[in-house]
């Protein structure tokens, strides 16, 4: 089978198409899938230029796991004999690493049927990003109808999810992103929206119960000022420790203010969870662009930019 490799940490060049042996059900529990469509996410450009943390986990001179990719949707060809959620033909989308080539074999726990009314290309932008935005608000941040929710980097992947989750939770929602994303972002459910590049939302005075830096561009100490008294503020991006370990040591001493580091646990409830909300056109992904897996290389360059409107997709298998 086809699928984007890499054999040693670098720029987006040191991904290739390659032809590596199809993966077989080693466990009961496994589902094999032919993947149609899997996105691109921040995991991906950083596990490919060996950011520290995660060369700690992949290799420190060179990576062990070869294949990227986080999120799936496709078709099952085949089930372990201990699954029972799935069968052959079924279409499929969920969590699963080396989501990056034709065939996957994740576990069944971590897979979902497809929402009726979405695309193989929805499907694929839905379970880390949505996931992660549902844990966070839900989980950590115990989301309660009534609060005023802010999210910092509103028009990403993670951030454009948060939106519409907190507001079906029955939050305020305030939105910050660039100028060009404000009236999409707005058109999503944020009752406000703030222009980052003309206003720091920490100055205008205004108290937040939650504030979820969907990017990793802020910190506790910088929000603190626009947190109520027992405010939430929650960093998506735990592969960054730049100021994460003083702030969680720091927070519970300044205050009742809290600072959470968050990654999310992929697993079938909340992407059956998320299934519903699409059926019932409570949720949409917003999808800047999908290209073929051969342009692998260009679909790192966009999302490693750090400009993406929503989510980047990979186009894997044809039909």
């Amino acid at each position: 089978m086809r699928a984007a490799i890499y054999k040693s940490y670098g720029p987006p060049e040191v991904l290739e198409i390659k032809d590596v042996e199809l993966p077989s059900i080693k466990d009961d529990d496994r589902v094999l899938i032919r993947v149609q469509n899997a996105s691109v996410n921040a995991y991906d450009y950083l596990y490919r230029k060996g950011y520290l943390p995660t060369r700690l986990e992949n290799g420190l001179t060179k990576p062990k796991t070869l294949i990227l990719g986080l999120d799936v949707s496709g078709t099952v060809e085949a089930v372990g004999k201990n699954v029972h959620r799935f069968k052959v033909g079924d279409h499929v989308f969920g969590s699963c690493l080396g989501s990056h080539a034709e065939y996957v074999c994740p576990r069944q726990s971590v897979l979902s049927h497809m929402p009726k009314n979405a695309t193989f290309e929805e499907a694929a932008a839905i379970p880390c990003a949505a996931q992660t935005a549902l844990q966070a608000l839900r989980d950590i941040a115990q989301i309660k109808q009534g609060q005023r929710v802010l999210i910092y980097g509103a028009s990403g992947g993670i951030g454009h999810f948060a939106v519409q989750l907190a507001r079906h939770f029955g939050s305020e929602v305030t939105a910050v992103c660039s100028t060009s994303n404000l009236q999409w972002v707005k058109d999503l459910g944020a009752h406000y929206v703030i222009d980052y590049t003309k206003e720091d939302f920490a100055d205008n005075g205004k108290k937040y119960d939650i504030i979820l830096d969907a990017v990793g561009k802020r910190t506790f100490f910088s929000c603190m000022s626009s947190l109520t008294k027992k405010g939430v503020y929650i960093s998506e991006h735990a592969l960054y420790p730049k100021y994460h370990p003083i702030q969680l040591i720091i927070s519970p001493l300044i205050g009742r203010k809290k600072a959470k580091v968050h990654l999310a646990k992929p697993n079938d409830r909340d992407l059956d969870f998320l299934r519903g909300l699409m059926e019932e056109e409570k949720l949409k992904p917003v999808i800047e662009k999908c290209y073929p897996l051969n342009q692998i290389i260009e679909a790192h360059r966009h999302v490693e930019s750090g400009r993406t409107k929503g989510k980047v997709i990979l186009e894997i298998n044809k039909g």
